[in-house]
């Protein structure tokens, strides 16, 4: 008697759909790439994601619950708003990198750099990256709001810097930086804190 067919373990096809859209990106992970990453037939993948678009969407989401809380959580650690965004460069040296598992940058920033994907993927990724801006905003303004950082901090500014540096190292990850250059990167940018 044959054994019941396997049942379809949506988080698992979604994890290793992230992987290949993170190391190739939309255009380039062609559906015989995600059927084959996922262990799935091509009916299976439509019956579950329904297209090549919503299925990225589900990935996405799933990269940003699972890849994004081990960095950008790090932001609301330590006493400072300094420490916290310290902490979140120092996280990010660490994980951007390319490990045994994961491919090297981070899947919000590296999708900046393409134009070739449809709308709703473009205004999905481009809201994660506004929620970073957003989040170092409402840390830095905290941060002025309690005397941290003198009143006349230029809080958008410094902001969009230290977002800047984290795309940066993303993109140096993606190009081959060590965890130990990335390092360097973080130590630097936060020389550049106010009031050193």
């Amino acid at each position: 008697m044959a054994g019941r067919p396997r049942e379809f373990d949506r988080e698992a096809a979604l994890e290793a759909a992230m992987l290949l859209f993170w190391r190739k990106g939309y255009a380039a992970a062609s559906m015989n790439d995600l059927c084959e990453a996922m262990g799935v037939r091509s009916p299976s993948l439509y019956a579950a994601f329904e297209s090549k678009e919503a299925l990225y969407l589900a990935a996405f989401e799933h990269y940003v619950a699972t890849e994004a809380p081990p960095v950008w959580d790090r932001l609301g650690e330590g006493a400072t708003a300094r420490e916290g965004i310290a902490n979140l460069l120092t996280a990010a040296a660490e994980i951007l990198p390319k490990s045994r598992i994961a491919p090297a940058g981070c899947m919000a920033v590296l999708g900046a750099v393409s134009d070739d994907w449809p709308a709703p993927i473009a205004r999905a990724v481009r809201k994660v990256r506004l929620e970073m801006l957003g989040n170092l905003r409402a840390r830095i303004a905290a941060a002025t709001a309690s005397g941290e950082l003198p009143a006349a901090t230029d809080t958008e500014a410094l902001s969009r810097l230290y977002l800047s540096v984290y795309e940066g190292m993303a993109i140096q990850a993606k190009d081959g930086a060590t965890q130990a250059e990335l390092s360097a990167v973080a130590k630097a940018a936060m020389a550049a804190w106010p009031g050193g």
